[in-house]
């Protein structure tokens, strides 16, 4: 099967480069420019290879958001190894999709959210990605959906930047990348293994390990309560009630809920008095919540969205 191509804007393009470098099966990268206006001398059908004609903008002039141009990111990927359905998810993953022209500190047009693409046929799969962020978000994303109408590679100071310069700045939080490679990896130990517990156990003693959080584990649904599965921390409770605690509000609801500080939730239900901050991820099959993954903290305010998005891909994949 051919490599592909897709593009990728998510803010500024030494972290976007960098965190699609340590994708499975992406093949290579290229930050640059795209989709300006057209009187910076652009044409469509063109590409980083062959040029697009006309004269390329400079990082200064982009910088100054008068030419229309995005920091982008070429990705050429093996189909066989990583879909663009996986791409799209992972790049939604990165960056904040209900920002407008700003990604962490970066502000201005330049540091716009987008997808944009070459092939036609890669609309449907793309447009399904953007549903199913809508159905999370409960909003549409402010991320571009567009054709790939012109692109300019980047000047050479700028590729590779983050393997270049170890202490640059990256508008993305380190875990983003922690994320990444533990996702991959558990994908892989996961495999195509088809006991359900066998699955938990493997994702709860992976997560501990590579993440140090003080508990983490899996609640299933059963007889109409949840009841305590495979799990690394201390002991903790064996039953929880539909709507009760953390845990029962997250079955209850079918959606993740963040709390930064236990003991401003109501009806909190303490397992172990050390827990101070805690993330609860449904585990979901046809559309049902058939159990959930519980992660608490020590610590006051240790998860945030970043944590929210990835843990929920972690779910999917059991």
């Amino acid at each position: 099967m051919n490599n592909r191509k897709i593009y990728f804007a998510g803010g500024c393009f030494w972290g976007v480069e960098h965190f699609f470098k340590g994708v499975d099966g992406v093949l290579s990268t290229m930050p640059g420019y795209a989709n300006g206006d057209a009187g910076w001398g652009g044409q469509a059908g063109g590409s980083s290879s062959t040029g697009w004609g006309g004269q390329a903008p400079t990082y200064e002039q982009v910088y100054t958001d008068t030419t229309g141009y995005a920091e982008t990111v070429e990705v050429i990927y093996d189909p066989a190894r990583v879909s663009l359905k996986k791409l799209v998810r992972l790049f939604f993953a990165s960056i904040d999709p209900l920002s407008l022209n700003r990604q962490g500190h970066d502000v201005g047009t330049r540091y716009r959210t987008g997808v944009y693409y070459c092939d036609a046929d890669d609309r449907l799969t793309l447009e399904e990605a953007f549903s199913l962020m809508e159905r999370r978000l409960g909003v549409p994303p402010v991320t571009e959906l567009e054709p790939l109408q012109r692109f300019w590679p980047a000047e050479e100071r700028h590729r590779d930047y983050l393997s270049k310069n170890t202490s640059g700045y990256c508008h993305l939080p380190f875990k983003a990348f922690k994320y990444l490679r533990l996702y991959q990896d558990l994908e892989l130990l996961l495999g195509d293994e088809p006991d359900m517990v066998a699955r938990q156990a493997q994702t709860a003693a992976l997560l501990q390990e590579r993440m140090g959080f003080f508990w983490t584990g899996f609640y299933n649904v059963a007889d109409g309560e949840l009841v305590l599965g495979p799990f690394q921390g201390p002991p903790a409770c064996f039953r929880i009630a539909r709507g009760r605690g953390v845990c029962g509000t997250a079955w209850a609801s079918g959606r993740t809920v963040v709390v930064p500080d236990v003991e401003e939730f109501p009806g909190h239900i303490a397992c172990s008095s050390q827990s101070r901050s805690e993330i609860v991820v449904p585990v979901l099959r046809d559309g049902a919540v058939t159990g959930v993954l519980d992660i608490d903290s020590t610590a006051v305010g240790t998860f945030d969205e970043t944590d929210a998005v990835w843990l929920e891909l972690v779910s999917d994949l059991l």
